[in-house]
């Protein structure tokens, strides 16, 4: 898995170093916790991406975009041979996804937090059409400054969403700014069923996106380290908008190397 999971963050890094640009940091954070919603959670067939009965994920931090890129085109949503034009003019895969250019993309995203009011939209409407869909949502910590997250947080419980499951990606990159506290805590006092899990362990991800929560939304705060992966970006706040020049490049894709 480890293997499999490197040669999707080759591809991401080497699709940032041939636009000059990307979110590294942020791509690296959360490529363990989509490849285990489209590998193990999600219902959802990339031959039938619009089946009204589907399971939703909404990435709310959209420029993560290339992560999800990379675990869709390996999922068989579209080639694997797009990431090689990323931020192209002529690309579908631009700095944020675009729902109507990339196969399996819920919703256009990337203006931090509007992405989990959209789910949590979505979701209430799969209740009053008795679908069973379940609808996820992805957010980033830094995203959790925003007040729209604490209303839609608050609409989600009182409706008792139970289809919606909210994943916060808790790698502390907003520390320096605004420290969050206990976010479990504070998801539960906000009406959810709230666990906290480490966000590179699959089994454990895996798990705690099973929990039960009948009634409520669910959280699932996903400790995470922003870069993950590589030393030079691990932790590293230059990391959270760059792109790696020729000699970073050989650095972070040596790190990456089956060997």
């Amino acid at each position: 898995m480890k293997a499999n999971l490197n040669k999707l963050k080759r591809l991401i890094v080497k699709a940032s170093f041939h636009a000059g640009e990307g979110h590294l940091g942020s791509d690296f954070s959360i490529l363990d916790i989509l490849w285990v919603l489209y590998d193990k959670v999600l219902a959802i067939n990339p031959k039938r991406p619009d089946d009204p009965r589907r399971d939703r994920f909404f990435l709310s931090k959209g420029q993560a975009s290339l992560a999800l890129y990379a675990v869709l085109a390996e999922k068989g949503f579209f080639s694997g041979e797009w990431l090689k034009k990323y931020c192209d003019f002529e690309s579908r895969l631009g700095g944020h996804p675009d729902r109507n250019k990339v196969p399996g993309a819920e919703a256009s995203t990337g203006s931090l937090g509007h992405g989990f009011p959209m789910a949590v939209g979505n979701a209430l409407g799969l209740k009053i059409k008795h679908f069973p869909s379940r609808v996820f949502v992805l957010i980033g910590d830094g995203e959790a400054n925003e007040g729209a997250v604490w209303e839609s947080a608050l609409l989600a419980a009182h409706h008792k969403l139970d289809n919606l499951s909210l994943i916060l990606d808790y790698n502390h990159s907003t520390d320096r700014a605004l420290r969050l506290g206990d976010l479990r805590t504070k998801f539960e006092a906000f009406g959810w069923t709230s666990v906290s899990v480490d966000g590179h362990d699959h089994k454990a991800i895996e798990k705690a996106l099973r929990t039960k929560h009948l009634g409520k939304p669910l959280a699932v705060i996903a400790e995470t380290i922003k870069g993950r992966g590589s030393k030079i970006m691990e932790n590293n706040p230059a990391w959270h908008h760059k792109a790696p020049n020729r000699e970073e490049l050989e650095i972070i894709l040596k790190e990456l190397s089956p060997s």
